[in-house]
């Protein structure tokens, strides 16, 4: 009777072990990989390294600033080139990829912090951001940013 009593607890908490194990991403080695795509192109906006940001966008891109504000891919670059977007640094503070469509598609989101460069008294300013990216992994050209959702927070 015991060990019956014994097998019916175990049945029925069977349930709460599975719901409480922690899944695991179906292919990390894609999730670092975004990761790393993620800090080279915000190191590429800051050293205003076109070629990269060239690369990493694809031609349809839909970039949407924390104020509203949307682009093209051509006309961010632009916007870089002529001083209109501007980074000093840019520290990632939350990041987070998931994978889909068999690891053909990314979706991340985070936080980070803008710093812009400084100004001609020395001052700079911060703004805190959170975002969305939709990445694509095309079979020539590799993964690319389709979409740069920002919303500014508050400081």
């Amino acid at each position: 009777m015991k060990t019956r009593s014994l097998l019916l607890a175990f049945l029925l908490a069977l349930p709460l072990f599975a719901f409480s194990q922690v899944s695991k991403p179906k292919n990390m080695a894609v999730i670092k990989e975004i990761e790393a795509l993620e800090r080279q192109r915000f190191e590429a906006q800051v050293k205003k390294d076109y070629a990269f940001l060239e690369k990493a966008f694809a031609d349809d891109l839909v970039y949407t600033h924390g104020s509203g504000v949307q682009n093209t891919k051509t006309e961010y670059i632009q916007s870089i080139k002529d001083g209109k977007s501007q980074y000093g640094n840019i520290e990632i503070d939350a990041l987070n990829v998931r994978a889909y469509n068999d690891d053909k598609t990314a979706v991340v989101n985070g936080t980070i912090r803008i710093t812009s460069p400084p100004q001609p008294d020395g001052s700079t300013s911060v703004a805190r951001i959170k975002y969305v990216v939709v990445q694509i992994k095309d079979k020539k050209k590799g993964w690319q940013v389709v979409l740069w959702q920002a919303q500014k927070q508050a400081s």
